[in-house]
């Protein structure tokens, strides 16, 4: 099992070297759990002691020296017990520091894939494995062969018993395993489809409240969660009756043996100590493995976490890729034949896009609703990975960049403004003190941001300035405040390319303004610039223009070449269609 959790897997080394950096702890762990296994013998060794010699003899002083190393052996095996739990504890926080930012990062790099939305929770079932009674047991039950052998000891015939009950058990626990793994897949499938259903109808509920749709929503998920935990029961319910019967096997052999050993003791093949240490021994040899039949939905559910983790991993395998340090770049924009088609659509979204813009330049993208125009703007922000053709920021590709310093240098401002829970600062700054900026720079630097989009005495008359703090999706200013606080974020750090999907929908006239002089003034300094607008006024200004269809671009050139090409090619006033 460890050989196949730390096997190299092209994208998923970080997952296996998380194993491997554990793997002192499960051996210390492995070696305690040998000196607990031989240490649960001395109850067994101490009965026997006691009714075979003691009783016989009076001889309280054995008794005295057997009851001390008897008590040295149990306190041993709680202390050794204690510390192979403590091993595991650690182990499964020492991966937790090790994947948790690994993973949240892949998170954000995974662009929507579906094995990303429960990856957290994924890695935490992991975890909890790892430090649970489930790994214990897997540990204790390579040590039933022991008390096997000490059963034989005792007498061939109890022996036998031991082995057949065994036996039997482990055939209970392999059906058991059979037929509830395919059940607690489907389960555990269908409870992260619902939790990730849920997280999004909590991110909206004012647009959920606003049209009417809370009940409707509330009823959807009842819906979601009554599959999950129905199939979940199922699971329940199928392993519960081999649980039941592994229950009642090992009570029945229990007594079982008891009754074979008083025969055999009667008989004269064994002593009369020997017969509580026979049901001892046999309730011991089979412990594990109902410990592990109860321990499985959780094992199961913690190697298919795993896979999930390791599809994530291969998936965003190129995140973690060593990059050579490249020079701030200037503005020079080249896009060289790009098509997007997105996870379950038919049609792309884009096809074949190609376009230059040096620094300096302004381009406006117009076209229809549908034309491709947003999911051009998310794969010039770094937001959308092109599924073919390439983007380049100064000759060099997109990926040549780690993705925070490839941000550096792009603003992007998306339709919706998407602010943070934080305060203003913050979410100008793009978090910049959680990364160790210091408050002067951050300071300086929102503020710098805020005066170039004309934002900043807007910021000051809010109650407490830059500090004042916003709820989740920016609660806290109004639609056109959170756009403007946006563009100010967008052109935190003076990038060499801002991407502006629909600046200006939500502005009024003075701060559409504020969001013209924004754009000449990031020109001006050599900034190349993307607009993306409906309205005419933002693109008044700007050098070149460009219209899409249907995820093409129809024309692109100087602005007053394209006008006057779309007045040539429009239909005259009054002409009825053909």
């Amino acid at each position: 099992m460890f050989k196949s959790l730390t096997a190299p897997k092209a994208g998923a080394e970080p997952l296996a070297a998380a194993i491997r950096a554990c793997r002192t702890h499960f051996i210390w762990a492995a070696v305690f759990s040998a000196l607990v296994n031989l240490l649960y013998l001395a109850p067994t060794i101490y009965m026997m002691q006691v009714y075979d010699r003691v009783v016989p003899t009076g001889g309280i002083t054995t008794l005295v020296l057997i009851t001390i190393v008897a008590m040295l052996a149990l306190g041993t095996l709680a202390a050794l017990d204690w510390l192979r739990t403590r091993l595991l504890v650690r182990a499964g926080l020492r991966m937790d520091k090790m994947l948790a930012p690994a993973i949240m990062a892949r998170v954000v790099d995974a662009q929507g894939k579906p094995q990303s939305t429960q990856a957290l929770r994924e890695f935490d079932n992991v975890r909890t494995a790892v430090s649970g009674q489930g790994v214990m047991a897997l540990f204790d039950a390579p040590w039933t062969p022991l008390y096997l052998v000490f059963c034989f000891l005792l007498h061939p015939a109890i022996g036998v018993l031991t082995l057949v009950g065994g036996a039997v058990l482990f055939l209970l626990a392999w059906l058991n395993e059979r037929d509830s793994r395919p059940r607690l897949k489907r389960a555990i499938q269908s409870s992260n489809a619902a939790y990730a259903s849920q997280d999004g109808m909590t991110g909206q509920t004012e647009i959920v409240r606003a049209l009417g749709m809370r009940q409707a929503s509330i009823n959807r998920q009842l819906h979601q969660r009554h599959s999950a935990t129905s199939q979940y029961a199922d699971a329940q319910f199928s392993g519960g009756k081999y649980s039941g019967a592994i229950k009642f096997l090992r009570l029945a052999l229990q007594s079982a043996s008891l009754g074979l050993a008083a025969y055999l003791a009667v008989k004269g093949e064994m002593s009369a100590g020997a017969i509580i240490a026979a049901s001892v021994l046999l309730s011991r040899a089979v412990a594990p493995i109902e410990a592990l039949v109860g321990a499985w939905p959780s094992l199961v559910q913690a190697r298919a976490s795993w896979t999930t983790l390791q599809e994530l991993f291969a998936s965003t395998a190129g995140v973690d890729k060593p990059r050579t340090a490249l020079p701030a770049p200037r503005g020079l924009l080249q896009v060289e034949g790009i098509a997007v088609r997105l996870p379950g659509t038919e049609q792309p979204q884009l096809k074949g896009v190609s376009l230059t813009l040096n620094p300096g330049q302004t381009l406006g993208v117009v076209g229809p609703s549908g034309s491709g125009k947003t999911t051009l703007a998310r794969v010039l922000a770094g937001a959308q990975s092109p599924t073919i053709g390439t983007v380049r920021l100064d000759g060099a590709e997109y990926s040549a960049r780690d993705s925070d310093d490839l941000a550096r240098h792009i603003g992007y401002l998306p339709q919706n403004p998407n602010l943070f829970a934080g305060s203003i600062k913050d979410n100008i700054s793009r978090f910049a003190s959680s990364i160790g900026v210091s408050a002067e720079a951050v300071d300086a630097g929102a503020v710098a941001a805020a005066q170039a989009a004309g934002v900043h005495e807007l910021i000051l008359r809010l109650p407490n300035g830059y500090d004042t703090m916003l709820g989740p999706f920016g609660q806290g200013v109004s639609a056109g405040q959170g756009q403007r606080i946006a563009l100010a974020r967008a052109l935190y750090g003076s990038p060499a390319l801002l991407v502006l999907d629909e600046p200006n929908s939500a502005l009024d006239q003075e701060g559409e303004v504020a969001l013209m002089n924004a754009i000449l003034q990031a020109a001006a300094r050599g900034a190349a610039v993307v607009i993306i607008a409906h309205r005419a006024g933002v693109l008044q200004r700007v050098d070149r223009l460009l219209t899409m269809k249907d995820g093409a671009v129809q024309l692109e050139g100087p602005r007053e070449d394209v006008l006057a090409k779309m007045r040539a090619a429009a239909p005259p006033v009054g002409a009825r269609p053909q």
